[in-house]
C-alpha cells in the first residue's frame, strides 16, 4: 500500500505530485504507522465487546463531533446497521449504549473533565475495564488523526 492509499491522506485530499506530499514523503514511516493504529483500532483481531461496524459508527460520531465530515463519512460507509449511532443526537438508548455513546462524546470534547465516575459508569453498565480501554484508545486516536488531517489540510491550504 502505497502511503498516498491511506485513510489520513485521502480525507486530507494530499496529491501524489503535490509540495505537500514532497514534504511529508521522507516522513512515510509516520503515515504508515497512521495508518497500522487505525487498523489496529477500528478493525482488531479482537474487539471485544465492541465489533468493527460498532467502532466504525464510534469513530464517526467522533469525527462529527469533531466537524471533519469527510472523515466521518468515510468511517460511515464502514458503519453498516450501526450506522445511525454516528449521529451526535443519537442517545443509543434503544441499543442499550447510552452509557457507551455518553462516554465516548465526553472524551472526544470534555477530556479533561473525565472523572473516576465516568469509568465506573460504564462498569455498571456492563462494560468490562478492557473494553473502556478499547474505547480510550479509539477515541484517542480520532483525535489525533483529526489533527493530522487538519494540519494536512493546512498545508495545502484546504482549512
Amino acid at each position: 500500500m502505497s502511503i498516498f492509499e491511506t485513510t489520513s491522506l485521502r480525507v486530507a485530499g494530499v496529491e501524489v505530485d503535490g509540495k505537500t506530499a514532497e514534504a511529508i514523503s521522507g516522513r512515510h514511516n509516520i503515515i504508515e504507522m497512521t495508518q497500522a493504529a487505525e487498523d489496529a483500532v477500528l478493525r482488531p483481531r479482537d474487539a471485544g465487546a465492541f465489533g468493527h461496524d460498532l467502532r466504525a459508527a464510534l469513530a464517526a460520531r467522533v469525527a462529527r463531533l469533531a466537524e471533519d465530515d469527510a472523515l466521518a463519512s468515510h468511517y460511515l460507509a464502514k458503519a453498516g446497521d450501526k450506522a445511525a449511532l454516528a449521529d451526535p443526537t443519537e442517545t443509543g438508548a434503544a441499543q442499550g449504549l447510552s452509557a457507551v455513546l455518553a462516554f465516548v462524546d465526553k472524551v472526544a470534547n470534555q477530556t479533561r473533565d473525565i472523572a473516576a465516575e465516568d469509568v465506573s459508569g460504564l462498569q455498571t453498565a456492563g462494560v468490562e475495564d478492557a473494553d473502556i480501554v478499547r474505547l480510550c484508545e479509539l477515541v484517542a486516536f480520532l483525535a489525533y488523526q483529526t489533527r493530522l488531517i487538519a494540519g494536512l489540510r493546512l498545508m495545502q491550504g484546504a482549512a
